[in-house]
């Protein structure tokens, strides 16, 4: 049996699939059972096809979503368009349609996931979408089978490529946070408008999938706090060395006694923490459960290939299951109401970065700003003032999100003090 694909964009992940499906054939029909071919392909316009045909492309470009939506040789569409829109009307049309969707649209499925996979329920018809977060790693496919029957309590991430590749120049060579992101820009890694990758968005879009596959609760993007790496700076990073730590933006995704928590954050990660050797534009997912104990997945995040292997995956699995007539059954079957945590049970060590006034007296005023809040401190530096102004460094021990918003409050309240920067510390 062949089964026919439509794909929507022809872009960069998009054109490793026609390499895989080729190079990779014989692994691929042994797996799905069935043959594949690429029958159609819509592009944005006759200047894209054109363009696309003029340097050697052999396919039966198409700029009319209706002529794969209506083309009943079709079973597959894969998705590889990003954005919102027009991504979420063409795949509620071929799920409409009664074709099976595969997607990498982290931005969508993040936003508007629940409807779209209600959609595929009620008319029997597949919707996955592996390579939306950590591209090359099998990260979701692991959640939702591999450790099917162990409880998860924590999934941390780091989720992002750009801003990791970032973070790795900040801290390993001592580069500012505008050369980084210069450079990163240079390369191709991040965007003109580096936005969604450097202030955190991103690494939100994904914990909020990795929620519903972790620990089976569908949470909004809203309910994602998300704080960005653009604050860091040299002296952070040096004072995160030296006293043991690596920076790096990572997802926070955990279950506590009343609910779900999911941050996006930059976290003092212990050296000898497996995330912390997670450098360049790797990713990785740091997973913590009641039987396995640790475990983690490290592999590219993005790129051509890597995250075509798993939008193919996707294609495989559908092959296989419209072959043993059994497709329709959700990508990811563990669902239960979702309940967020409240603040005060959601904990973690905290770094805090001051200037005060350069006398003496300054650290007991803090220790009884802290002391108010019930937080007791780990360590404390004070690097030598110029007369004015004196850098005093703080990590705490564990504190909650109420405590850490009162704190906060409270020193930013004291006109002669400038909380510079605050950031998660893990382990703490």
């Amino acid at each position: 049996m062949t089964i026919k694909i439509g794909l929507l964009g022809f872009g960069t992940v998009a054109s490793g699939i026609p390499f895989l499906l080729k190079e990779n054939s014989e692994k691929i029909t042994a797996a799905a059972k069935s043959d594949f071919e690429i029958a159609k392909i819509l592009v944005k316009d006759d200047e894209e096809k054109n363009r696309l045909l003029a340097a050697g492309n052999d396919y039966n470009f198409i700029t009319n979503i209706d002529d794969i939506v209506n083309d009943t040789d079709i079973q597959i569409v894969v998705e590889l368009m990003g954005r919102i829109e027009p991504a979420k009307t063409f795949i509620t049309k071929a799920l409409e349609a009664g074709k099976h969707v595969v997607s990498a649209n982290k931005d969508l499925i993040a936003t508007h996931g629940k409807e779209i996979i209600a959609l595929a329920q009620e008319k029997g018809v597949a919707f996955y979408y592996e390579a939306a977060v950590a591209g090359g790693i099998p990260i979701l496919r692991t959640l939702a089978n591999s450790l099917t029957s162990d409880k998860v309590t924590r999934i941390l991430g780091v989720l992002n490529g750009t801003s990791n590749f970032m973070m790795t120049k900040m801290v390993d060579e001592g580069w500012t946070y505008e050369a980084a992101l210069k450079t990163a820009q240079e390369l191709g890694y991040a965007e003109s408008d580096p936005t969604n990758d450097v202030e955190g968005i991103d690494a939100a879009y994904k914990a909020v999938i990795l929620s519903q596959f972790g620990f089976g609760m569908t949470i909004d993007f809203d309910d994602v706090s998300h704080q960005g790496i653009s604050t860091i700076t040299p002296d952070d990073v040096a004072v995160a060395q030296e006293l043991g730590y690596v920076i790096k933006l990572v997802g926070d995704v955990r279950e506590t006694e009343s609910g779900i928590s999911a941050q996006v954050s930059p976290t003092f990660l212990p050296k000898e923490h497996p995330l912390s050797s997670v450098n360049g534009v790797m990713n990785a997912v740091f997973v913590e459960s009641i039987g396995i104990g640790e475990s983690m997945y490290y592999g590219p995040g993005a790129g051509q290939k890597p995250t075509a292997t798993s939008v193919v995956a996707d294609i495989v699995r559908i092959g296989r299951r419209l072959t043993d007539a059994n497709v329709g059954k959700a990508f990811n079957e563990y669902n239960r109401p979702a309940k967020l945590a409240d603040p005060a049970d959601v904990k973690s060590g905290y770094y805090f970065s001051l200037n005060v006034p350069d006398k003496k007296g300054q650290i007991l005023r803090l220790a009884q700003i802290f002391n108010g809040e019930d937080i007791s401190f780990s360590q404390v530096l004070q690097q030598r003032g110029d007369g004015q102004k004196a850098h005093i460094v703080i990590v705490t021990h564990a504190l909650s999100l109420t405590q850490l918003s009162n704190v906060t409050a409270k020193l930013n309240a004291e006109s002669d003090f400038t909380l510079i920067n605050s950031f998660k510390v893990l382990g703490d």
